[in-house]
Protein backbone atom coordinates (compact mmCIF):
# COMPACT_ATOMS: atom_id res chain seq x y z
CA UNK A 1 0.00 0.00 0.00
CA UNK A 2 1.43 3.39 -0.92
CA UNK A 3 2.07 6.10 1.62
CA UNK A 4 -0.50 8.83 2.16
CA UNK A 5 0.53 12.47 1.67
CA UNK A 6 -1.87 14.56 3.77
CA UNK A 7 -0.83 17.92 2.32
CA UNK A 8 -4.05 19.95 1.86
CA UNK A 9 -6.23 21.41 4.62
CA UNK A 10 -9.94 20.89 3.87
CA UNK A 11 -12.83 22.17 5.98
CA UNK A 12 -15.42 19.46 6.71
CA UNK A 13 -18.95 20.90 6.57
CA UNK A 14 -22.37 19.49 7.43
CA UNK A 15 -25.71 20.68 6.02
CA UNK A 16 -27.52 23.15 8.26
CA UNK A 17 -31.25 23.90 8.04
CA UNK A 18 -32.66 26.83 10.06
CA UNK A 19 -36.12 28.34 10.30
CA UNK A 20 -36.35 31.69 8.50
CA UNK A 21 -39.21 33.09 10.62
CA UNK A 22 -41.66 33.09 7.71
CA UNK A 23 -42.71 29.47 7.91
CA UNK A 24 -39.91 28.28 5.65
CA UNK A 25 -36.30 27.43 6.16
CA UNK A 26 -32.86 28.43 4.98
CA UNK A 27 -30.23 25.91 3.95
CA UNK A 28 -26.54 26.44 4.61
CA UNK A 29 -23.42 24.71 5.83
CA UNK A 30 -21.82 24.47 9.28
CA UNK A 31 -18.06 23.99 9.58
CA UNK A 32 -17.13 20.99 11.74
CA UNK A 33 -13.35 21.41 11.59
CA UNK A 34 -10.31 21.20 9.36
CA UNK A 35 -8.85 17.87 8.19
CA UNK A 36 -5.57 17.38 6.38
CA UNK A 37 -6.15 15.41 3.21
CA UNK A 38 -4.67 13.88 0.08
CA UNK A 39 -6.84 14.76 -2.93
CA UNK A 40 -6.56 12.50 -6.00
CA UNK A 41 -8.56 13.12 -9.19
CA UNK A 42 -10.64 10.26 -10.60
CA UNK A 43 -12.90 10.70 -13.62
CA UNK A 44 -14.90 13.60 -14.98
CA UNK A 45 -17.95 14.08 -17.14
CA UNK A 46 -20.15 16.78 -18.58
CA UNK A 47 -23.74 17.08 -17.36
CA UNK A 48 -26.13 18.93 -19.66
CA UNK A 49 -29.10 20.74 -18.19
CA UNK A 50 -31.99 22.56 -19.87
CA UNK A 51 -30.24 25.95 -19.81
CA UNK A 52 -26.56 25.15 -19.29
CA UNK A 53 -24.05 22.41 -18.74
CA UNK A 54 -21.67 21.62 -15.91
CA UNK A 55 -18.44 19.74 -15.50
CA UNK A 56 -18.52 17.10 -12.75
CA UNK A 57 -15.17 15.78 -11.55
CA UNK A 58 -14.74 12.84 -9.19
CA UNK A 59 -12.10 12.81 -6.46
CA UNK A 60 -10.73 10.33 -3.96
CA UNK A 61 -10.00 12.24 -0.75
CA UNK A 62 -7.99 10.45 1.94
CA UNK A 63 -8.04 11.70 5.55
CA UNK A 64 -6.97 10.31 8.94
CA UNK A 65 -9.34 7.78 10.43
CA UNK A 66 -11.89 8.70 13.10
CA UNK A 67 -14.22 6.44 15.07
CA UNK A 68 -17.79 5.89 13.90
CA UNK A 69 -19.97 8.55 15.52
CA UNK A 70 -17.19 11.13 15.78
CA UNK A 71 -18.06 14.61 14.49
CA UNK A 72 -14.73 14.58 12.64
CA UNK A 73 -15.55 11.42 10.68
CA UNK A 74 -16.78 12.46 7.21
CA UNK A 75 -20.01 10.92 5.96
CA UNK A 76 -22.11 10.95 2.82
CA UNK A 77 -24.15 14.14 2.48
CA UNK A 78 -21.43 16.32 3.96
CA UNK A 79 -18.83 18.22 1.96
CA UNK A 80 -15.26 19.43 2.05
CA UNK A 81 -14.47 23.08 1.32
CA UNK A 82 -11.13 24.34 0.02
CA UNK A 83 -11.42 28.09 -0.53
CA UNK A 84 -14.17 28.50 -3.12
CA UNK A 85 -14.10 24.82 -4.16
CA UNK A 86 -16.64 22.34 -2.73
CA UNK A 87 -16.32 18.55 -2.80
CA UNK A 88 -19.66 16.79 -2.14
CA UNK A 89 -19.05 13.51 -0.26
CA UNK A 90 -20.83 10.56 -1.92
CA UNK A 91 -19.38 7.63 0.10
CA UNK A 92 -16.78 6.91 2.81
CA UNK A 93 -14.76 3.74 3.36
CA UNK A 94 -11.87 2.69 5.54
CA UNK A 95 -8.63 2.51 3.53
CA UNK A 96 -7.06 -0.25 5.61
CA UNK A 97 -8.31 -2.90 8.05
CA UNK A 98 -7.05 -0.93 11.09
CA UNK A 99 -8.99 2.19 10.05
CA UNK A 100 -5.96 4.50 10.16
CA UNK A 101 -7.21 6.34 7.07
CA UNK A 102 -10.59 6.95 5.47
CA UNK A 103 -11.23 7.29 1.74
CA UNK A 104 -13.99 9.70 0.76
CA UNK A 105 -15.38 9.49 -2.75
CA UNK A 106 -16.47 13.00 -3.65
CA UNK A 107 -17.58 15.09 -6.62
CA UNK A 108 -16.97 18.70 -7.51
CA UNK A 109 -19.40 20.42 -9.85
CA UNK A 110 -18.29 23.45 -11.84
CA UNK A 111 -20.59 25.45 -14.13
CA UNK A 112 -19.31 25.38 -17.71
Amino acid sequence: MSTVGLNRPLVLEAPLVTANGSGGYDEGWAALGTLWAEVTPRTGREVKGPASSASVMGFKITVRGAPVGSAMRPQAGQRFREGTRHYRIEAVSERDPRGRFLVCFAEEEVAA
